[in-house]
């Protein structure tokens, strides 16, 4: 299928006049560490040397997974819908987290297997996906479809920051398989205990996922393993982040199921990593390997696990503090102030 051009974001000349404008602020050569180097970034995605971040968005993505009913997960298939309804309801983490921050709020019914809740946008291809351990978890056009709703949505959403998140039971699992087929990790390595599985648990989701991969053997292209192995949600999401980054829109990369969606878009569209901005670095174990192999390096390390773009929330202060500091900060010249002798 037919992605859009991405711009290019590496841009030498922007590059070297905002890190100017950074390095001659009243301050100590490098002294706002990381924050400058995320308001260098905000500028490279926005292609301007003075980035402003305008009617932000976070989105859910849910969708419940085949391989739920396999006993990959501590909590049972009816909590995705269930929590989905306590989202639209205001009483979720990332419900107060994005009226505490400003944030619009969209959850997007990639493929619950329920009713379509009243207030979630309608994205839904089936009640959920098949069981990967027997064979592809959608079809490719199922696939297709999902990274075109995806894409169309971000069409429809104002602003240029796209926020990440997702809902749904099971998908640390097939984020896990992602993970194994497109870094090509040991399985062990690729796995975590999700909503908190115990040891029997673990060996368990462990030994299904063995079945997902060998049951799904020749999905080795992007597209491929989107079918064979991933989530209506997961897939969604990576067609959200190819546009978004076409867009020049900023993403913010929330946990473990957000980091798979968007390692699926970059090995579908590479290049669409330069567009994102990873909030955290979840407590789920893989996670921190994955963010290695990608080169990201997460703003936040707050032992969270909690999913549904709560980090990408908490970290959301960060980028408008580094918008404000490369805007309204004074130079050593503008304020009077003697600079550092060479």
């Amino acid at each position: 299928m037919n992605f859009p051009e991405l711009p290019a974001l590496a841009e030498p000349g922007l590059a070297a006049r905002v890190q100017h404008a950074l390095d001659h602020k009243t301050k100590p050569l490098g002294a706002l560490g990381r924050v400058e180097a995320l308001a260098l970034q905000l500028a490279l995605i926005q292609g301007v040397e003075r980035p402003v971040l305008r009617q932000p968005q976070l989105v859910v993505y849910a969708a419940d997974h085949g391989l739920s009913r396999r006993g990959v997960s501590a909590y049972p298939r009816e909590v995705t819908p269930q929590m989905v309804a306590n989202m639209l309801a205001g009483g979720a983490a990332v419900s107060v987290l994005a009226r505490q921050q400003g944030l619009a709020l969209t959850v997007a019914d990639c493929g619950v297997d329920a009713p379509l809740a009243k207030g979630a946008v309608d994205l839904r291809i089936a009640a959920g996906t098949l069981d990967a351990s027997a064979g592809p978890a959608m079809s490719l056009a199922q696939a297709e479809r999902a990274l075109q709703n995806g894409m169309a949505l971000v069409e429809r959403l104002p602003g240029n920051a796209l926020l990440l998140g997702e809902m749904g039971i099971g998908n640390t699992s097939s984020a896990s398989l992602l993970m194994q087929r497109l870094t090509g990790l040991p399985l062990a390595d690729c796995v975590g205990r999700g909503t908190g599985l115990d040891d029997a648990g673990l060996a368990r989701k462990l030994a299904v996922l063995q079945e997902a991969l060998a049951a799904n053997t020749g999905a080795h292209a992007p597209l491929h393993i989107a079918a064979a192995l991933g989530g209506f949600e997961i897939v969604t999401m990576a067609g959200s982040v190819i546009a978004a980054a076409a867009q020049r829109r900023v993403v913010v990369v929330d946990g473990f199921i957000t980091t798979a969606a968007v390692a699926l878009a970059e090995s579908l569209r590479p290049g669409v990593l330069a567009a994102c901005v990873f909030a955290h670095r979840s407590a789920e174990g893989p996670h921190a390997r994955w963010l290695e192999r990608l080169g990201a390096r997460p703003l936040l390390d707050l032992d969270l696990r909690l999913g549904e773009g709560s980090g990408a929330a908490l970290a959301w202060p960060l980028l408008t503090a580094a918008c404000a500091l490369l805007a309204d900060m004074a130079s050593f010249e503008s304020a009077g102030v003697s600079n550092r002798q060479d």
